[in-house]
């Protein structure tokens, strides 16, 4: 059987990890003007209106190039076609595909909740979040495909719950870790076991992008209130140790 044809925007690092996961359900047209070639001949690439002319659509971008894709492939998306995201945030890019897509495209916002470094040996038994922008049913579909086909645990939740969990989830977590990376070199030798838990978190965040940092600290709109309540915390235990 012939497979589906899917469109992939975007071929760094994350859209390299997508295109290892998917090639066995699709057959995969990717866009990207930096990348030259596929070593591992896993896609083909191809133009932006071919890829965005697909029946399935992914867009592999940077939160603050989303608005910008979204505009540049309007024009070629199909009617009926699914569109999907897979950045950090939610509710920023909703609001972006729902209002720069036409009427006729389907939306599902998406957010693995892993990355090129935490998904490197395997995805299976790994979380990702799914929201309904436009067509529940679509979502539902989604949803099911990513648990049937790639034995991911599913959350299906609204783009708002999203951003309100992950705004401690992982507002914290790269905050902390980019206060510990600022602080290397950090002792190797005598240490814990709860320092080594600390700095594996560390590593699995290390070779992010800093754009993804500023999605997930800029871009989510509850990240805000978690950071002041963290540093307000911080603050307090500083004022009673110096009592």
């Amino acid at each position: 059987m012939k497979k589906e044809r899917l469109g992939l925007i975007g071929f760094g690092a994350f859209g390299r990890l997508t295109a290892r996961h998917l090639i066995p359900h699709f057959e995969i047209l990717a866009y990207d003007p930096a990348a030259t070639d596929d070593p591992d001949d896993l896609v083909r690439l191809t133009d932006l209106a071919e890829a965005a002319a697909c029946p399935v659509v992914v867009l592999a971008v940077p939160v603050e190039a989303l608005e910008a894709t979204v505009a540049a492939i309007a024009p070629h998306v199909t009617p009926g076609a699914l569109v999907l995201d897979v950045g950090s945030v939610k509710v920023k890019p909703a609001g972006i595909m729902a209002g720069g897509l036409p009427p006729s495209v389907q939306i599902v916002g998406t957010h693995p909740l892993f990355g090129p470094q935490s998904g490197k040996d395997g995805i299976a038994g790994l979380r990702i979040a799914v929201c309904a922008v436009r067509g529940a049913p679509a979502a539902r579909r989604v949803a099911a495909f990513c648990r049937a086909a790639l034995g991911l645990k599913v959350f299906l939740v609204s783009p708002e719950d999203h951003d309100r969990e992950a705004a401690t989830v992982q507002g914290l977590t790269h905050l902390i870790a980019r206060v510990l990376m600022a602080m290397e070199p950090l002792p190797a030798r005598m240490t814990t076991v709860s320092f080594e838990r600390l700095m594996q978190a560390v590593d699995l965040v290390r070779h992010d992008s800093p754009a993804v940092f500023r999605a997930i600290e800029r871009d989510n709109p509850f990240a805000a209130a978690v950071r002041e309540q963290f540093f307000d915390l911080a603050e307090q235990a500083r004022a009673d140790l110096e009592d």
